[in-house]
Order: C-alpha cells, then sequence, then structure tokens
C-alpha cells in the first residue's frame, strides 16, 4: 500500500504553443515550466519519497531534475510511462486537429481512437496507451512496498493522457470517461493501491503536499488494510 504521487510535466514549448508533441524531438520546457519545476521543489522537496521513475521524454526529466537534486535520488526511465504515441498527429497544431473525424472519437469514445500511422513516429491506440502504462504504475507501486513498506511513497513523472488513464483506472472509471479528469501541467495525482481496491486520494493538485504520518504501533487496531472507512473516519 505504498503512495503513488503522479506528475504531469511542467508546460512545455509545444503546450505554450498549441502542438501535440508526442515524442517529437526538442521539446523542452518554456520560462512558465522551467518556474513550475522550481516550484515542485518547495512542494515536494519535504516528502520522504525513496523512489523516482519518469517518462525518458525531455520535458519530463527537465521538470523533476531540481526536484532529484533536492532529494539526491537517482532517476528511473521507464518508457511504458512514456507519452502516448500519436503516429501522425505528432507535431501537429491541436486546433488542426480538432476538425479531424478522429479527434471526435478521442473525445467521445477514446477506447476505439487508433492514431495514425507515421513514418517518422510509432502510433498506437488510446487502449493500448491504457493498458501499458497502468501496468507499468502497478508493477512498479508492488515494487515499492516490497522494498521500502506499505507506507512508502515514490514519484512517477509522465503527461496528461498517461496520468488521466491511471487515474481513471484506479476509480474505476471506463477509459471512454477518462477525458472528465483534468490533469494541468507540474500538478500532482497521489493513488494508494491496496488489496481490496485503489484509493484516489487527490486529483490536479497544485498545492504542497505534507508527508503522511506514519502509524503509532500503540494505535489501537482500525480498519483491515483496502478497506473504506465507514462514516468518513474520525479525522
Amino acid at each position: 500500500m505504498a503512495y503513488c504521487l503522479l506528475l504531469r510535466h511542467a508546460r512545455s514549448s509545444a503546450n505554450a504553443a498549441g502542438l501535440l508533441a508526442g515524442w517529437s524531438a526538442g521539446v523542452s520546457l518554456d520560462d512558465t515550466g522551467r518556474a513550475q519545476a522550481q516550484e515542485v521543489v518547495d512542494r515536494l522537496g519535504e516528502l520522504p519519497l525513496v523512489r523516482v521513475v519518469t517518462s525518458p521524454l525531455d520535458r519530463c526529466l527537465e521538470t523533476v531534475e531540481p526536484l532529484r537534486a533536492r532529494l539526491g535520488l537517482d532517476l528511473d526511465l521507464e518508457p511504458d510511462i512514456g507519452e502516448a504515441h500519436y503516429g501522425g498527429w505528432t507535431g501537429r497544431p491541436l486546433v488542426e486537429l480538432a476538425k479531424e473525424p478522429l479527434w471526435r472519437t478521442v473525445q467521445s469514445t477514446p477506447s476505439q481512437a487508433v492514431f495514425p500511422p507515421s513514418d517518422e513516429h510509432a502510433h498506437e491506440s488510446i487502449a493500448t496507451m491504457a493498458q501499458r502504462a497502468v501496468a507499468a504504475i502497478r508493477r512498479i507501486d508492488a515494487q515499492v512496498e516490497a522494498e521500502h513498506g506499505a507506507h512508502a511513497m515514490w514519484l512517477a513523472v509522465s503527461h496528461g493522457d498517461i496520468i488521466k488513464s491511471v487515474v481513471a483506472d484506479a476509480s474505476a472509471t471506463p477509459l471512454d470517461d477518462f477525458q472528465r479528469f483534468v490533469v494541468d501541467p507540474a500538478s500532482v495525482s497521489v493513488l494508494r493501491y491496496t488489496p481490496e481496491r485503489p484509493f484516489v486520494l487527490r486529483v490536479n493538485d497544485s498545492g504542497p503536499l505534507r508527508p503522511v504520518p506514519q502509524p503509532s504501533t500503540t494505535a489501537p487496531e482500525t480498519t483491515p488494510p483496502g478497506d473504506a472507512v465507514v462514516g468518513g473516519g474520525a479525522g
């Protein structure tokens, strides 16, 4: 039952220009994004993170570098939480893509959306993207708990659609409804997987996070792990 923090990369030059970056090379943070990356240190720098896993794309690496330097942790690159492979849509303006029939599928029934092939860029379906991302997050979360205990905290640095799909899975939301979630640049979402069910603790949070209090060894036994507290608990 580790705590999984999902950090979306800060604002990039592609975000500012209204382009679908995908796996395009040379997409870095803009001035606003670099300021957001510094703010991430203030928001997360006091947390006892035991592992930082990141998409290999530059905008994620640039976002987490100030925090990594503060914490002194190594970065684990994980392609399965990398951006969706948008194929022929990669690098194109969003206002242009919004005029294509596939756009409506992405909005209304994303589980059926398959991005067009391209000679330059890999392509995949949104369903495939979600499956690889969810599997990677759940796998790494289990590793963190096995190695560091049930209250360990770890960070995954990724992309908007990736994080939305992971949050949708954790909240038992069908993939066709994952567009209901908003995940802004440099926002944090927090999940906790348990044997019974995942808990969604925060979504699209832009404020400071505090360390989770460790359970007292003298406190009375409460609910079993994974059970929801009836009545909302005592807090």
